[in-house]
């Protein structure tokens, strides 16, 4: 027997439902990976699709999960096009009994789902699709998907009482060579129409693709530097490789498993420490399911501009303020370093993203799919439903939005930041600000800024906008919407 396994965003060999499965019926394992060229398009807003860091980053991941298969005694396939007609082409070359893959739940992905099945069944070659992006499988939800519950806290809540977690599937010791087949070979970042970058070494980590990095990171940060136990006191830190654990960016493309990460928590809890440290990061991979689950019961309504609450806010496409936002010239330092640090790295904290999507939400009022598509095109750790449902949430249109919230920008910057040191790593020309004044350089008075050598308007931005007067704007904006709904 001859199985196709298609890999998708599931780059690992280690808990890998389709190739468990495969091997268990003692079958030929033909692994094939497509680079579509689709995804190195264009967003509906004009952005690269696929932006250089993130295409770097699959890149290599596709790279290590070729190593990793050889290692076994098995190669990859590689391809560049439709994966719809590619996958079939190869299926009807070699003969195979059945194609396996990973199921995907939004709107791109199903399309080319669909394509690829009528192909197959033309071909009369059997397919199986399996689920594997989540913790929880949803056959083991205490509830339908149709019915997840609208707020996170009540499906978290849910799932904790009732539902318990597949373990993993062990990664394969060896796997049969293939047949005689064109392997194919890896594009180079000019074959997908992308220019190099080197990323900025103020960056916070080295992000390297693949599942060997990925599992090092784990092995990292759980036990040599023993950072599990103080994760939840950390979390929210912008400065330093160690403040959180940057499992997502392999997350994502599937490098490693939630599932492993769990039973990797659950050893660490065994052998150092169980405390609220390690049930909050068990707690982040429960927000990552609810953003897949959200998708899969609501479907493209996530990427309408009224979202998932069907709120029709008149948001604005202010294409010369967008720009300083995306360039960290909005003249509000905690915003700016953020974004450069988008810009210069494809990553940004947590923290720091709630900040720049509410400022450009609440303060700018700019359209917030544009946010979402820049995040996409940059992103090394882009993931279309933890993506998309994080902007719903934060524009005040998801389903569990509670009305017009906002993150005040001078608060956050105090709390997150009060010395000033992540403002000041990625805004050089700020370095020689006074601490009372790192967070407000509209406040310098020219004497002050002669001796911190700044010239507001010159060298640093003066504020793009009033921060109240603009949410108070953008408010009203809002609240009619709400009404008229």
């Amino acid at each position: 027997m001859r199985i196709l396994l298609w890999f998708r965003n599931d780059l690992r060999l280690h808990d890998h439902e389709p190739l468990h499965r495969t091997l268990e019926q003692k079958a030929e394992v033909i692994p094939v990976y497509c680079f579509d060229p689709r995804q190195f398009g264009q967003t509906r807003f004009g952005f690269p699709k696929t932006g250089t860091y993130r295409a770097q980053f699959l890149l290599e991941s596709v790279a290590d999960l070729r190593a990793s298969l050889r290692d076994k005694g098995a190669d990859l396939v590689v391809r560049h096009g439709k994966p719809e007609e590619e996958v079939a082409a190869i299926a009807k070359a070699l003969q195979v009994d059945a194609v396996y893959w990973h199921e995907e739940i939004t709107s791109e992905e199903l399309a080319v789902d669909a394509a690829l099945e009528q192909q197959l069944a033309q071909l009369k070659i059997s397919y199986e699709i399996y689920w594997g992006t989540t913790l929880y499988h949803p056959d083991d939800l205490p509830f339908d998907v149709s019915q997840l519950p609208k707020v996170f806290t009540s499906f978290r809540k849910k799932v904790e009482k009732s539902s318990s977690v597949y373990p993993a599937f062990p990664s394969p010791n060896q796997l049969p060579p293939l047949p005689k087949v064109d392997l194919g070979e890896l594009p180079s970042l000019d074959d997908l129409g992308l220019e190099p970058k080197v990323p900025d070494p103020r960056g916070v980590l080295s992000f390297n693709g693949g599942e060997t990095e990925a599992l090092q990171r784990l092995q990292h940060y759980f036990w040599d530097v023993d950072k599990l136990r103080v994760y939840k006191q950390n979390r929210n830190g912008m400065l330093g490789a160690n403040y959180s654990s940057k499992f997502s960016p392999w997350l994502a493309l599937g490098c490693i498993s939630p599932r492993k990460i769990y039973e990797e928590v659950g050893a660490y809890e065994q052998q150092r420490v169980k405390n609220d440290s390690t049930y909050w990061l068990v707690f982040e991979l429960l927000w990552r399911d609810f953003f897949r689950f959200i998708c899969a019961k609501h479907g493209d309504t996530v990427f309408y501009p009224s979202g998932l609450r069907g709120l029709k806010v008149a948001w604005k496409e202010d294409w010369q303020r967008f720009e300083l936002w995306t360039r960290g010239e909005t003249g509000y330092p905690l915003v700016d370093a953020n974004m450069r640090e988008l810009a210069a790295t494809g990553f940004m904290s947590n923290r720091g993203r709630q900040n720049v999507a509410s400022f450009l939400t609440k303060n700018l009022g700019i359209d917030w799919r544009m946010g979402a598509e820049w995040f996409e095109s940059l992103l090394i750790d882009y993931d279309v439903c933890s993506n998309w449902g994080n902007w719903n949430y934060t524009a005040g249109v998801g389903n569990d939005a509670r009305g017009f919230r906002y993150f005040n920008i001078p608060k956050q910057s105090k709390d997150y930041d009060p010395d000033g040191d992540y403002v000041k790593h990625w805004l050089p020309e700020l370095q020689k600000l006074p601490r009372r004044k790192i967070h407000s350089p509209w406040k310098l008075d020219k004497e002050e800024q002669k001796r911190c050598n700044v010239t507001l308007g010159v060298d640093y931005p003066n504020p793009v906008v009033d921060l109240q007067k603009s949410v108070q704007t953008n408010e009203a904006i809002y609240n009619a919407a709400v009404q008229i709904r």
